[in-house]
């Protein structure tokens, strides 16, 4: 076999490998999802007889509570949503109506388009706002200060209830205290901070509700765990492009393309 030939069976096997390989990489390494908090423990096991850690991230236990309606609901009864979550009091004059306005324009981030022009996409997102002042901040109170914001009651949900749940929620469940540089009282949480929950209930993100740039990282943070797929099952089409099969395949049409034109240029040399 002549060089020409070596080179050009060279370059019908490393084509397909390369494109694997580019395939493979990008699919790794293009998107950098939000991290998990809240690790509760980390597990070890014998996979194929390699010793593998596996991390139990925290899942958030539900809560119940009353909403600016009068509905008893659970945090999570919309299952399959991510959740946006803060706390506020509706006397407070400081931080409170900036974080209730942010929360709003975010609400309106999800407006529909085309014939639903101006309606808010409620399937994706469930916001949260739990008072910290259940004592003060009753139902109708809390249905009179979501209106003046212009809140969608449909996926947006002013909690009142039991103050020791609530409270007990913020620091137990949700962990506002850590990763914060501002202090958090355990008397009176009192936060800007605004935390981000996948479809799982495992904790994505803290933000500050006060910071431009932190809303903007949230909304995108939202888009990628829209996006997000669990890494055990790749989609159909994906699996095709990186399974080993189909590239053993491509490398076989390969080869087989390139005897059979090597077959004939050496027929017609003889001719």
């Amino acid at each position: 076999m002549n060089k020409k030939a070596i080179l050009g069976l060279l370059v019908a096997l490393g084509v397909p490998l390369a494109c694997y390989f580019i395939l493979r990489i990008a699919s790794e390494h293009a998107v950098d999802m939000p991290r998990k908090y809240l690790l509760d423990t980390v597990t070890t096991k014998v996979e194929k007889g390699k010793t593998v850690d596996d991390s139990i991230w925290h899942q958030t236990a539900n809560i119940h509570l009353v909403n600016q309606l009068g509905d008893s609901v659970g945090m999570f009864d919309r299952h399959g949503r991510i959740v946006v979550a803060d706390f506020f009091f509706t006397s407070c004059r400081s931080i409170c109506p900036k974080l209730t306005l942010n929360m709003a324009k975010l609400q309106q981030s999800f407006k529909k388009g085309g014939n639903v022009r101006n309606r808010i996409d409620t399937s994706i997102v469930q916001f949260v706002s739990f008072t910290v002042d259940p004592e003060n901040d009753s139902v109708p109170v809390l249905k009179n200060y979501s209106q003046r914001f212009g809140v969608n009651h449909d996926n947006w949900w002013m909690l009142t209830g039991n103050k020791d749940s609530i409270y007990r929620f913020a620091f137990e469940e949700l962990r506002v205290d850590k990763f914060s540089e501002e202090p958090i009282s355990p008397d009176f949480v009192h936060t800007s901070r605004f935390v981000l929950i996948d479809k799982d209930r495992i904790v994505r993100g803290y933000y500050n509700g006060l910071d431009s740039v932190d809303m903007a990282k949230l909304s995108k943070d939202i888009g990628l765990l829209m996006l997000e797929k669990d890494l055990n099952r790749k989609g159909g089409v994906f699996q095709q492009i990186i399974d080993l099969s189909w590239l053993w395949l491509i490398i076989l049409l390969a080869i087989t393309f390139f005897i059979l034109y090597i077959t004939k240029q050496k027929k017609q040399k003889d001719q």
